[in-house]
């Protein structure tokens, strides 16, 4: 059957609009025009920090709080000495960026549902969480990311250590731990009163405009354990982008962006280019295979001497 030269081919078509639409965007920013250039939202407070870490005021759904560890902007300082305009323009391109890789084709719609826009439009880092949890099981340094910002994503880790994937674990913390190091010892009042404000961390209240899943932290902490040692104990590996959803310390209308990464995890998304990656270069662990290494290491366990 002659094919039709008329017809537009839409799939061809999504990833070049999805290019579009950002790049312009990014321009709306970077020329500032109003009020996408609003100097507001998460990728404010980024930008602030290049006038110093207020952690002393700082809480959850405050408007320009910098939350994060010392060390995100210390990564960060050359983007911030932009003007606000440039930064907030190549800030959101960056952010976006991981997008395209994670679901391909599939993109542009997804970059239309109201978690990504809510995501892209305020700045937040939760492509890039998607694409390190992905990239993380190759390479488990880049674990340093959620760590280091929002701190309990970390349990993340639980799947390197109910696999007995040892190697991954010690590369995950011990680049962490490296990262955090040096970065106390450029800016060791930085980080005191980070931890400081870590110690005092007030969780936001419904109501006052602000919309979050209210659930308590230990609750959906526990859950998130519960889930990702499951998805490790039986290769589901789909199980860690929710997981690390849950175990923000504050699930907000954004955070389901982070599970942008499922798609490249499941059979649906082989075709995205992040799915081809991962079936390349990530190896599978058939279950049985995985079942008996967990009972070998619950026997070990179970034969430890009481103490």
């Amino acid at each position: 059957m002659a094919e039709h030269p008329n017809r537009i081919d839409f799939g061809r078509l999504a990833l070049p609009t999805f290019v579009v639409v950002v790049a312009v965007f990014a321009a709306l920013r970077t020329l500032n025009v109003e009020p996408w250039a609003m100097p507001a939202y998460d990728l404010y407070a980024y930008w602030m920090t290049r006038d110093g870490l207020a952690y002393a005021t700082a809480h959850q759904g405050a408007t320009g709080a910098f939350l994060y560890a010392p060390a995100f902007a210390q990564v960060i300082a050359p983007l911030t000495a932009l003007p606000w305009p440039v930064f907030a323009g190549v800030w959101t391109a960056l952010i976006v960026a991981p997008l395209a890789w994670l679901a391909g084709r599939f993109a542009i719609g997804i970059l239309l549902l109201p978690p990504v826009l809510i995501c892209v439009a305020s700045g937040q880092l939760d492509l890039l969480f998607a694409a390190v949890i992905l990239l993380g099981l190759r390479w488990p340094a880049l674990w340093v990311l959620p760590i280091l910002t929002k701190v309990t994503p970390g349990i993340g880790l639980l799947w390197f250590l109910v696999r007995g994937e040892w190697r991954s674990l010690w590369i995950a913390a011990g680049a962490t731990a490296l990262v955090a190091a040096v970065s106390a010892l450029v800016d060791p009042l930085g980080w005191a009163g980070w931890l400081a404000m870590l110690a005092r961390m007030a969780f936001p209240e419904l109501g006052g405009g602000l919309w979050f899943l209210p659930l308590p932290l230990v609750f959906r902490l526990f859950a998130a354990a519960a889930l990702i040692a499951w998805g490790a104990a039986t290769d589901r590996r789909w199980v860690l982008p929710v997981g690390v959803c849950l175990s923000l310390p504050t699930v907000w209308l954004n955070s389901p962006t982070i599970l942008v990464a499922v798609l490249p995890l499941v059979a649906a998304g082989a075709r995205t280019p992040a799915g081809a990656w991962f079936r390349r270069s990530v190896p599978t662990v058939p279950f049985e295979v995985q079942r008996r290494q967990v009972e070998r290491q619950l026997q070990r366990w179970l034969r430890r001497p009481a103490t």
